[in-house]
């Protein structure tokens, strides 16, 4: 029953299908988190004590070949003791540290070569490799599209899975549900047309 209550779906055979997959078998989308992440932004706050950089309107964070974007980022940072100055702020977005976690807000868009994910937050957290996105998420890979209302994948083993909306209390809104449409890769004409 637990199932039902959160109509999760094991997106290992969902993404093969989808193509979001490596070769290899039941394996997802895949990044290397220890390569830098650039930040571009319109505005860029720093809170020093809160280690805490806010970037704000036209936000890009681009690490390797994946992409978020967000009318807002949150980023917290934990103060290495190097000493940088804060000039270095708007390419690491931690002055004299490293990034743990961004927080992302507003028009959430996450791309990769193959595919992209959308969502209302987000949140990556760069020490344990995890990045999840919530509200209305739309999954896709080209005329593939798997809705939901979380995204959550582990950028080491690729494993992804989506979660469907859970209704609050008895009364509330009827309990939403995973959906995925799967085009087949060949889609040519039958013969004669």
């Amino acid at each position: 029953m637990a199932a039902d209550r959160h109509a999760v779906l094991g997106l290992g055979a969902a993404l093969v299908a989808l193509g979001l997959a490596a070769p290899a078998p039941a394996q997802g989308l895949r990044h290397d988190s220890s390569l830098p992440i650039e930040i571009t932004a319109d505005q860029l706050e720093v809170e020093q004590q809160k280690q805490l950089a806010t970037f704000s309107g036209n936000v890009d964070a681009v690490q390797g070949e994946l992409v978020l974007s967000a009318d807002q980022l949150r980023v917290f940072y934990r103060d290495d003791g190097e000493g940088e100055d804060t000039g270095a702020a708007a390419s690491t977005a931690a002055p004299g540290g490293s990034i743990r976690r961004i927080e992302a807000e507003g028009n959430v868009f996450v791309s990769s070569p193959r595919e992209t994910a959308q969502g209302t937050s987000g949140t990556y957290d760069v020490a344990s490799n995890q990045l999840m996105l919530e509200g209305a998420v739309v999954l896709t890979q080209d005329d593939n599209v798997i809705r939901g209302e979380r995204l959550e994948i582990d950028l080491v083993s690729g494993r992804s899975r989506v979660l469907a909306a859970v209704p609050e209390a008895a009364g509330g809104e009827p309990q939403q549900r995973v959906r995925a449409i799967f085009v087949p890769a060949d889609r040519a004409p039958a013969a004669g047309q």
